[in-house]
């Protein structure tokens, strides 16, 4: 069987190899290449094999199953080609997917809105209905009104970072210079930047939120980095759990995505003292911290810990994914290292998002839609948080963003809900899929912002019955 590592997590190693059902056969008419392929393909089916797991190199794998190079290099070329290996230069190979055979079992990471769909209750989507038309109008047209580029901006445009600089200070309490900030194109994307760009260094160990955001997780295992899962609880991320070795630290601790607790203040201080002690560097996923409605958020980890906190914020949950733009706070080696790799791929934010951000803030638009999203956002949960714990239904996350947790009590029951839901043509996010390991809780995220108040009313009654079924115990 395989290794596990200190982290728990299985490992591939050269004493490990002869472990996977590969057994080849020379008196077949079947390639060895082939049979090599076909051996890989079956112990991802198997379970095996995960993504991310690192490959043996060609000649220590021929060397173990004494064959030829060649044999090892063209069954690795097959699977390259079908897309479920990926080679990171000095780094090596890993698995990047698995075949489909494997993946059917599951659901899909980050599944596509079925047809037929008329309430999309999926977390995620802004309260798009809510921005002032006549303001977005006006400040795309403004936009527009200003000379081309000449060169590309690979920090951002002066104005934006000036922007996002204010925007932190009033609306997020961290004082940050313009200089240090640096325009992205949301959290996901400044995540697999920083990855790509060797800011943990080669064949690192990234330390995520279990459950968590997996777009995240994705992005670090596609750059070669190995990802291990940290437990969360209501209290948010847990320090002491955080293995050591680690790298970096990625967390949403304002409102913890997706069980939606906060991280409290200790644990704060815990982790921000250990990334200090032990050189790591803390990601802190600020994606929706604007918006809490019960009290003022707790100080971000990147004003308690500037020199070791990489701070993520997006437009895309408080206006809309349309602008296509966030921001990076950074200590300036990660910074300078970040644009170095920028300059030498082209990578080059999207300046015509960054233009409109501006001139919303600068007007007073992005202020005044502030105000009215917490306001809605807020009777929202607590018109879905009344109703459902009326029901008898438990409800998990803090007052704040715009999604709740329901819990149910096994994965059979979140399928039957899920199913249940799109029967009736509802749309609904389950736990599980937010797993980068095994899952451990099952429920709903159910998101209420990608819709009238009114029809998000009127489907309390048809929800409640669905998840009323599915948190029923068996008889």
């Amino acid at each position: 069987m395989p290794l596990h590592d200190d982290f728990g997590m299985a490992t591939l190693s050269r004493d490990s190899v002869t472990a996977l059902p590969m057994q080849l056969r020379r008196e077949s008419s079947t390639p060895l290449a082939a049979q090599l392929a076909d051996a890989l393909r079956s112990a991802a089916v198997s379970g095996q094999l995960r993504v991310g797991d690192r490959l043996p190199s060609t000649r220590a794998l021929a060397a173990r199953l004494e064959v030829s190079r060649t044999v090892a290099a063209a069954a690795y070329e097959q699977l390259h080609a079908e897309g479920w290996i990926a080679g990171q230069h000095g780094s090596g190979t890993y698995v990047t997917t698995v075949p489909a055979a494997a993946a059917s079992a599951e659901q899909p990471r980050y599944p596509s809105r079925p047809e037929g769909m008329r309430l999309d209750l999926v977390p995620g989507t802004p309260w798009a209905d809510g921005l002032d038309r006549a303001a977005w109008r006006r400040a795309w047209r403004t936009a527009s009104d200003v000379d081309p580029l000449l060169r590309p901006q690979r920090s951002g445009l002066a104005e934006f970072r000036t922007t996002v600089a204010e925007h932190l200070l009033r609306h997020r309490g961290l004082v940050a210079e313009a200089g240090s900030v640096l325009a992205t194109s949301g959290t996901s994307s400044a995540a697999g930047e920083l990855a790509a760009a060797g800011v943990f260094g080669a064949d690192a160990t990234i330390a995520v939120e279990e459950p968590g955001y997996q777009r995240a997780v994705q992005a670090f295992r596609s750059c070669g980095l190995r990802v291990v899962p940290v437990p969360v609880d209501s209290g948010g991320l847990i320090p002491e759990a955080v293995p050591a070795g680690v790298r970096a630290v990625y967390c949403s601790p304002a409102h913890q995505y997706p069980l939606g607790g906060r991280m409290v203040a200790a644990r704060r201080v815990a982790l921000v003292e250990r990334a200090r002690a032990e050189g790591l560097l803390v990601i802190e996923d600020d994606y929706d911290g604007e918006l809490r409605y019960d009290v003022a958020p707790l100080p971000l980890l990147a004003a308690l810990a500037p020199d070791v906190v990489v701070h993520l914020g997006t437009t895309s949950k408080i206006l809309t994914p349309t602008l296509g733009v966030g921001w990076m706070v950074a200590p300036q080696p990660v910074a300078a290292q970040l644009l170095a790799y920028r300059e030498q791929t082209g990578i080059n934010p999207a300046a015509a998002g960054q233009r409109v951000l501006v001139e919303l803030a600068r007007n007073g638009d992005l202020a005044r839609h502030l105000r009215r999203l917490r306001r809605e956002l807020a009777a929202r949960r607590a018109m879905v948080v009344d109703y459902l714990t009326a029901k008898g239904l438990t409800v998990r996350g803090d007052d704040a963003g715009a999604h709740i947790v329901v819990p149910l009590p096994s994965p059979g029951a979140e399928r039957a809900v899920l199913d249940a839901a799109a029967e009736q043509g509802i749309w609904l996010d389950g736990l599980r899929r937010h797993y980068a390991a095994e899952p451990s809780e099952y429920g709903v995220a159910l998101g209420y912002s990608n819709c009238s108040r009114e029809t998000l009313r009127a489907a309390l009654p048809e929800l409640v019955g669905i998840l009323s079924e599915g948190s029923a115990p068996c008889g």
